[in-house]
C-alpha cells in the first residue's frame, strides 16, 4: 500500500461503477424506508469482500433488509435460522450413505451460496461457531476429509439481538474478529415510522434485480485499484496503535478503558472498506474522510475493553470517536484536480 500503488480505474469507469452501486442501493431503498447506512455498509462489506454483522432489535427490519439487497444485486442466497441445537452439518453438509452405490457422498449444505444470512447467529453453540470461522476466513469448508470452496463472491450477512440474553451464546472475539463491518440498526425516526406504514401496510413494494455476480466481482476488482496514498495509509495505522498504545498518542484517558486494542484485521478492514466507499462516491482515490467513515463500525467491535470500562457502560463506538478525533489527518493538496497529493 504505496504511493505507487496499482493505478486507479478511469474516471469515466469510476463514475460508472459508483452509478451501478448508487442504483443497487436506490433499489433497495424503494423496500427499506431510512436505514441509508445500513444499507450503504451492506455494499461496502460486499465490494471489500467482507462479511457483515447486524445488530438491532426485533422488528427493525434487519433480515428484509439483507433478503432484499440479495435481491437486488443477484446470486445464490439463503438464509439460516440459528437455534440452540443447530449443528455444523446443518449448515456445511455432510457426508451421506448411498445403499445403491456402497459408497458416501458428500451433501453440501445450504451455506454454499453467494449470499449467506445467518440470523440471530449468537443463537448458535460453540460447535457451529467453530464452524463458521473457517467458512468465514478461508471461503472454504472442510467435509470427510475433502475440502470444497464457497462460490464467489461470497459473504456472510449475520443478525444479533444485543438485548435478549435467554439462550444466546455471546460471540467469541476470534469470530467477530471475522466480520469486516459491525452496524448498529437503530430505530426509524418518526417521519420514517409513518412512511413505513404508508408503504408497507398494503401491497409492500418488491425489489428488482441490478446487479449480478459479474458485476459485484467487477466492482471489487476496481475497489482493489482504488489509490491509498502512503501518508492515507499511515493514518490507517496511526489509528489501529492508538487503540494498543494509547499513551503514546496521548490518550492518557483511555490507558485504563482498553484491555486489547484492535488487531491487524483492522488495519486491513480500515483500507479495504475505505477503498470501497471511495470507489462507490465515484472516486478512484482515498480521502482521510473515508477513514472516519468507516472506523466506528470497522473497529468498535474488534476492541476489547476493561472489566470497569465495562461496568461503567463505556460505549466502544464513543472510544472510537475518541481515537479517530484525536488523531490528526493528512491534508490533501489538489494539483491537476484528478488525485490529491497529501502532506
Amino acid at each position: 500500500m504505496t504511493s505507487e500503488a496499482p493505478a486507479a480505474p478511469a474516471s469515466m469507469d469510476v463514475a460508472q461503477l459508483a452509478k451501478r452501486s448508487q442504483s443497487a442501493m436506490d433499489e433497495v431503498k424503494r423496500v427499506i424506508v431510512g436505514q441509508e447506512h445500513m444499507v450503504e455498509q451492506l455494499m461496502v462489506a460486499l465490494i471489500a469482500r467482507g462479511h457483515c454483522l447486524l445488530e438491532g432489535v426485533p422488528g427493525v427490519a434487519k433480515t428484509l433488509a439483507v433478503r432484499t439487497f440479495a435481491d437486488v444485486v443477484g446470486g445464490g442466497f439463503a438464509r439460516i435460522q440459528f437455534t440452540p441445537d443447530l449443528v455444523p452439518s446443518d449448515i456445511v453438509g455432510t457426508r451421506i450413505y448411498r445403499p445403491s452405490k456402497e459408497t458416501f457422498d458428500v451433501e453440501l449444505g445450504p451455506a454454499f451460496v453467494n449470499f449467506l444470512l445467518a440470523d440471530e447467529v449468537n443463537r448458535a453453540p460453540a460447535k457451529v461457531q467453530s464452524a463458521m470461522l473457517e467458512l468465514m476466513a478461508e471461503h472454504q469448508v472442510s467435509i470427510g476429509g475433502q475440502t470444497f470452496k464457497m462460490p464467489d463472491p461470497f459473504i456472510v450477512i449475520a443478525t444479533q439481538n444485543p438485548i435478549e440474553s435467554e439462550g444466546v451464546y455471546p460471540l467469541p472475539e476470534a469470530q467477530r474478529d471475522r466480520f469486516l463491518l459491525k452496524v448498529d440498526v437503530l430505530h426509524p425516526r418518526g417521519h420514517e415510522e409513518f412512511e413505513i406504514l404508508r408503504r408497507m401496510s398494503v401491497n409492500p413494494p418488491v425489489a428488482q434485480q441490478v446487479l449480478d455476480p459479474a458485476a459485484i466481482i467487477e466492482l471489487q476488482h476496481a475497489s482493489d485499484r482504488v489509490f491509498v496514498h502512503n501518508l492515507v495509509a499511515e493514518y490507517i495505522v496511526r489509528i489501529v496503535l492508538a487503540t494498543r498504545s494509547p499513551a503514546e498518542f496521548h490518550l492518557h484517558d483511555l490507558v485504563g478503558v482498553i484491555e486489547i486494542g484492535a488487531s491487524p484485521r483492522a488495519t486491513l478492514g480500515l483500507a479495504a472498506a475505505a477503498r470501497a466507499v471511495a470507489l462507490i462516491h465515484g472516486r478512484g482515490y482515498v480521502l482521510p474522510q473515508d477513514i472516519a467513515t468507516v472506523a466506528r463500525d470497522v473497529m468498535a467491535h474488534r476492541l476489547i475493553l476493561s472489566f470497569d470500562a465495562v461496568a461503567d457502560g463505556v460505549d466502544p463506538r464513543a472510544v472510537v470517536d475518541r481515537v479517530v478525533n484525536a488523531i490528526p489527518q493528512p491534508h490533501p493538496i489538489w494539483n491537476n484536480g484528478t488525485r490529491p497529493e497529501f502532506r
